[in-house]
């Protein structure tokens, strides 16, 4: 076997390497695409059932604190047993966990919103859980991926992640639309239920067996260098890992990195729904093609613009940069509803939906997009230097443990701070950008 840093041994066991790294990011895409799927009725899904907001939060909460206690898991289990047993078995479960999930109103009309918050909590719970298998996908990259090109492939996961959020949220508004929930209703049988929230849940369910199929007609499991028994045995806990994480000198910085930039980006990722449902009076269908317009631009600037900036500029310094981008973002987002009183009604003279808060929106928007991207792969890739070739799961999943862990502490909190202010969940994140734009603006490789 070659020595590990000339990649030669990550590729054992794989006839075909790009075609292996095209079929693990084909897997990672058609996952994601069922998890933007939901994403734009979550929030009038928690209001059709009278509650107050802050369920929003809670809701987003409970698949993410799931991420975080499985991820780890996850990440070391594939290390032993392999990392496509793990991709498999954790897709089908998410397949399960959607279909419950389109069964909540049912639950809700037969045994009241008690029974359907709770449908839903159990649902979500599973999915985050199972969600933890990003962990076992980047150490599969990483294991068939030179150390020199990983900035780049794990840049392509990225990209999948971006056109998955692209076109999922896209499907998941037109199946909310009421012509289509009309259609289905007139098709499926009684005990199928087909409304603007089962639609898009029941095709999540679709796309995750379908991406289990996908993974076991095609995704080959590589040869590596396998942790062992004593390896697993020591400290296998989720807590216990993070303790070895945050032992360890190269991966410390990395963790505290990924939590506190998941708390700061919880603002978008929980309120930015409700935020356009209030500020431009958009339904879900509006704001799922905003979401579409995000993916899009995270596909590019991740699977193409960070994988070439990487080749130059360090990934330090990019993590850097694009929490500068990234909380310039935050602070532009909320602001964005304010344009119409600064601009004093200024006409584009387009369309009658392009509006001057709109443009403001779209802007902010791009530069959220191309922040994430510099922060999430560049942190990625330094994950992956700094741990060893038996060890990438492991690594990835504390990494990744720690984002679940960030975005279970950041809903709650932001989604009861948009209820006392709409402005500040935004502006809180970008303040929490500062000291890590600081600490890897400082450090040199």
């Amino acid at each position: 076997m070659t020595h590990p840093e000339a990649g030669a041994a990550s590729i054992e066991g794989v006839s075909d390497p790009r075609r292996a790294l095209a079929v693990v990011i084909g897997v990672v895409f058609i996952d994601l695409v069922g998890f933007g799927i939901v994403i734009p009725i979550l929030p009038f899904y928690v209001r059709s059932f009278g509650v107050s907001d802050a369920f929003i939060g809670l809701l987003a909460a409970s698949y993410s604190l799931a991420q975080f206690l499985a991820a780890p898991t996850l990440g070391r289990l594939s290390d032993r047993i392999g990392r496509r047993p793990v991709l498999l078995a954790s897709l089908a479960a998410a397949g399960v966990a959607w279909t419950t999930f389109g069964y909540a109103g049912e639950a809700g009309a037969r045994f009241g919103p008690v029974a359907a918050l709770a449908t839903l909590f159990a649902s979500r719970t599973l999915a985050g859980a199972m969600g933890g298998n990003i962990a076992a996908a980047q150490a599969y990259v990483a294991d068939i991926t030179p150390r020199d090109r990983r900035a780049g492939a794990l840049g392509l996961i990225g990209a999948a992640f971006g056109l998955g959020f692209a076109f999922g949220p896209a499907i998941g508004g037109l199946l909310a639309a009421d012509p289509v929930v009309a259609r289905a209703d007139a098709l499926f049988p009684a005990f199928v239920p087909a409304t603007a929230y089962s639609l898009p849940s029941f095709a999540a369910a679709g796309m995750s067996f379908l991406a289990v199929a996908v993974g076991f007609l095609f995704l080959e499991e590589p040869t590596r260098t396998r942790a062992t028994a004593e390896d697993g045995s020591r400290r296998t806990t989720a807590i216990g890992q993070f303790r070895d994480a945050l032992a360890s000198a190269a991966l410390r910085p990395l963790t505290v990195a990924y939590f506190v930039v998941a708390v700061a980006f919880a603002g978008v990722q929980v309120m930015f729904i409700p935020y356009v449902a209030d500020a431009f009076g958009y339904d879900a269908t509006a704001a799922a093609f905003l979401l579409t317009y995000v993916g899009v631009l995270g596909a590019v600037n991740q699977g193409v613009l960070v994988g070439r900036l990487s080749r130059v500029v360090s990934s330090r310094t990019l993590v850097a940069a694009g929490s500068v981008v990234l909380g310039i973002a935050l602070v532009a987002i909320p602001a964005t509803g304010l344009v119409d009183r600064v601009a004093d009604g200024v006409d584009l003279g387009g369309p009658a939906w392009l509006t001057l808060p709109l443009v403001a929106l779209l802007a902010a928007l791009a530069a959220l997009s191309l922040g994430n991207a510099l922060v999430n792969v560049s942190l990625a890739t330094l994950v992956s230097s700094s741990a060893g070739d038996s060890e990438q799961g492991a690594a990835f999943g504390v990494t990744q443990g720690a984002s679940s862990l960030g975005r279970t502490v950041g809903p709650p909190l932001m989604a009861v701070l948009y209820t006392v202010a709409v402005a500040s969940p935004f502006l809180i994140g970008a303040v929490l950008l500062v000291p890590v734009a600081v600490a890897f603006g400082r450090r040199t490789e």
